[in-house]
């Protein structure tokens, strides 16, 4: 943080999602910790790459501007028409937008949790069965059996 602390273009800042900073990180969509996010602060991205000083470094510095409202001249035009489209609107539809947005993310979250736990009780239903038929088949004694076959391929006639 310290290397970049007074460069124009890259902030790179760390933020306690356990104390004052929750709300920022509820805003970006942070779940887990620690999280790296990157890019527009309105609009922050998961960062996938290594997480040691070396490659930290290099995403930092191939970092560059991107497309945004406040650097619409990087956009394509199509996005570039998008970003026009949603400037027309007014701030009550943009609030209309965002909350449609973040409700279908919410509720895909919430169909994957409910699929989780059915996995979940399936997958211990499953191990329960299993570890049920390992005891019934050891108790219903298959190691006499392996022992009386032991015994023959031996040739002794007695243990």
């Amino acid at each position: 943080m310290d290397e970049y602390k007074d460069h124009k273009s890259i902030l790179i800042a760390d933020v306690d999602c356990t104390a004052a900073g929750k709300p920022l990180c509820d805003a970006a969509g942070v779940k887990g910790y620690p999280t790296l996010k990157h890019g527009d602060p309105a609009s922050m991205e998961d960062y996938k790459g290594g997480r040691d000083e070396k490659a930290l470094k290099e995403f930092a510095g191939s970092m560059k501007p991107s497309c945004s409202p406040a650097n619409i001249e990087l956009c394509d035009d199509e996005k570039k028409a998008e970003i026009t489209r949603l400037q027309a609107m007014p701030v009550v539809a943009l609030d209309a937008l965002i909350e449609e947005k973040e409700k279908l993310l919410e509720d895909s979250e919430t169909t994957f949790k409910a699929a989780v736990e059915k996995l979940q009780a399936s997958y211990e239903k499953l191990q329960k069965d299993k570890e049920e038929t390992a005891n019934q088949v050891k108790e219903s004694g298959l190691g006499l059996i392996k022992a009386v076959k032991a015994m023959k391929a031996s040739g002794k006639s007695e243990l």
